[in-house]
């Protein structure tokens, strides 16, 4: 498969175009124009550069890619060992940012919702990537669905708020470093917020509404849609797609 058909197929699939983003979606770095292997992964680090080499990839697929905005544009240091590497061995570099959030069936929150059981009732936050919806059955406190995720997602779940104590019945959630949608979430009348990463009000903001927020993991957050994505790809046009597993504490 030619890189560029296959970039027209991710944009269009994904909605690129549609969202206002910090980074470009798509193809970020280009290398060889056929695809035939493909390494998928949550970031485009040197660590992942390093293992797709080693599997003769053509292609990394990635959620977090590069060129930030209001980041340092110099490339230097880290930066260049990254793009060194990229470019010494042809590998193209695609990454979807806020869309492999928020689509419906390989996103990152459909992937947890797919994978906890949890059914999708309606969307918010910035372009809808928040997803609210309803467990199969109400966990019977926060601690419980605290446990539930940790074995889910293996690794420990932090939650803030004390009100632990009432089944939870509608739960919001949002991957990666979504703590600013925390308030909106109780607006709407979450019982519980479940998202990648908090920050220090996100605890004051527990206590003080008596809604907990459990933290999973911004990596941990979003493994699952690039996964998702890549076995698509795999299954619609033959490619050979692996994730890689780069472990990540945060």
């Amino acid at each position: 498969m030619q890189c560029n058909e296959l970039v027209r197929y991710l944009d269009t699939q994904l909605e690129a175009a549609q969202f206002r983003d910090y980074c470009p979606n798509g193809l970020q770095v280009e290398g060889q124009r056929e695809v035939q292997r493909v390494v998928c992964g949550v970031t485009a680090s040197l660590a992942l550069i390093e293992a797709a080499i080693a599997r003769h990839a053509d292609t990394l697929l990635v959620h977090h890619g590069w060129f930030w905005r209001g980041e340092d544009g110099r490339v230097t240091g880290f930066r260049k060992q990254r793009m060194a590497r990229l470019l010494a061995h042809e590998i193209n570099l695609i990454a979807y940012h806020l869309p492999l959030d928020a689509h419906p069936l390989w996103g990152n929150n459909a992937q947890l919702a797919q994978r906890m059981g949890w059914t999708v009732e309606s969307r918010f936050g910035e372009q809808n990537i928040g997803f609210l919806g309803s467990p199969a059955h109400a966990y019977e406190t926060a601690d419980t669905l605290t446990h539930a995720l940790s074995a889910a997602l293996g690794r420990p779940a932090q939650i803030l708020g004390d009100d632990r104590h009432h089944p939870l019945r509608r739960i919001a959630w949002c991957s990666g470093g979504a703590q600013g949608y925390f308030e909106q979430a109780i607006a709407m009348g979450a019982d519980v917020y479940v998202t990648g990463e908090v920050s220090e009000q996100t605890f004051h903001l527990a206590q003080e509404t008596g809604t907990p927020c459990i933290a999973i993991g911004h990596h941990a957050s979003e493994r699952y849609g690039v996964q998702a994505l890549g076995q698509h790809l795999h299954e619609q046009f033959g490619l050979d797609c692996e994730y890689v597993e780069i472990e990540n504490p945060i």
